[in-house]
């Protein structure tokens, strides 16, 4: 059988499934883990602020090398860190008598994996033959927002069935999809984005204006989401009174399965749809869910709140990368990696500041500063809704 770009297409797919498993399966054990391990609320801010950092790190590894080791070695290695991650997560913690360093050493290990998965599964889909390249991204990001719902889904019905207690075994069974992807990308062909001597340098890409308001479009992306995303688990469940199982179906798997049809949406109709004004519109959406779920003490509220986030957020992240590629072609590779990187440091920033502040506050209730967590992070949002006004105003500037 001869594999095709198409196939490729499935592989970058799968590929985004794997990141969904990485950055949302670990959330989901935050109170065992707490119970089991005696882990405060503040270390479970700062693992997922690890996380990030480190793959903030690879992004820019990735960002200055990638082309010159090649898309295929850089996805193989990529996959190979997120899946021995992964599998380590059900070890290591059991291993160290101080389990938080089991759980910290898993978490960079995949979070490296991860990181590079960010940098290269952009490009790589963007160097494929095809028209309406913004939809094909918006289309591609969908998977992450269908491996969260299948990390969530199966999570709770493997809870069920076998007892959370018995979380650790679920990790090897994640870990079999960057398995299934190490062979996949082994094998299917990859195009190159373009050459490496087409694109600008560094400190000529550092010099456009317009590059540092996409960096900033991609930090608010990654806070706005992954603010939500990290912590919808816990908040739903101790902070609403809800139990796990329904917890996690009506608030994190809520969050991904709209922010999937967002995705899903623009995918089908993105070239009917102005995608800088569709940004500025979800972004006037975002702030009104932050509000909803952590400023309003109704539980239908609430869940609602976090139902309309996880649509509002669906185009940032791929919708800014896409218009990062449309107007600024000849920043190349690099470019998506610095772009990753920025997007990395919102998603390090934004659940980092809402376990920051849910652990500072105190009162009767200690899960009531997770609505104070949450609303704090609301001026992401807001800085994205300007910029997007700002960037639009640019482009006007010099179609004039």
């Amino acid at each position: 059988m001869k594999l095709t770009y198409q196939h490729t297409r499935y592989a970058c797919y799968l590929a985004s499934v794997t990141s969904a498993i990485v950055n949302n399966f670990t959330p989901l054990l935050f109170v065992v883990l707490s119970d089991e391990f005696g882990i405060s609320l503040e270390q479970l801010g700062l693992l997922v602020t690890i996380n990030f950092l480190v793959q903030i790190s690879m992004d820019v590894f990735g960002a200055r090398f990638a082309d010159k080791i090649g898309y295929r070695k850089v996805m193989l290695m990529s996959q190979s860190l997120e899946m021995t991650g992964l599998a380590a997560l059900g070890i290591l913690p059991f291993v160290f008598e101080n389990h938080y360093i089991g759980l910290l050493l898993s978490a960079i290990l995949y979070a490296m994996g991860s990181g590079l998965n960010e940098v290269i599964g952009s490009p790589i889909l963007e160097a494929l033959p095809s028209e309406h390249k913004s939809a094909q991204m918006s289309f591609m990001h969908s998977f992450y927002c269908w491996g969260s719902m299948l990390v969530i889904i199966m999570s709770t019905l493997y809870f069920a069935l076998f007892g959370i207690e018995n979380w650790r075994y679920l990790s090897f069974i994640w870990a079999g999809f960057p398995l299934v992807g190490t062979v996949l990308f082994s094998m299917v062909p990859i195009a190159s984005l373009s050459n490496e001597d087409e694109n600008i340098s560094t400190k000529q890409l550092f010099s456009k204006k317009l590059f540092w308001v996409f960096v900033v479009l991609m930090i608010c992306s990654g806070a706005a989401e992954l603010s939500m995303s990290q912590w919808s688990s816990m908040f739903v469940e101790k902070g609403l009174g809800i139990s796990k199982t329904l917890g996690d179906i009506i608030g994190p798997c809520m969050f991904a399965l709209t922010m999937g049809i967002s995705r899903l949406f623009y995918g089908k109709f993105g070239d009917r749809i102005d995608l800088t004004k569709y940004i500025v519109m979800s972004s006037a959406l975002c702030i009104l869910s932050y509000i909803m779920t952590a400023a309003i003490s109704n539980s239908i509220v609430a869940i609602a709140g976090c139902a309309l986030c996880g649509f509002s957020v669906g185009i940032m992240w791929p919708g800014v990368i896409s218009l990062a590629a449309h107007k600024c072609p000849e920043g190349g590779t690099p470019m998506f990696g610095y772009l990753a990187m920025a997007g990395d440091i919102g998603c390090s920033l934004g659940p980092g500041i809402v376990g920051f502040i849910a652990s500072a506050v105190r009162s009767a209730n200690e899960y009531d500063g997770l609505r104070y967590g949450l609303l704090s992070v609301v001026f992401f949002p807001i800085i994205m809704f300007v910029f997007v006004i700002i960037l639009k105003n640019m482009r006007l500037a010099k179609e004039k």
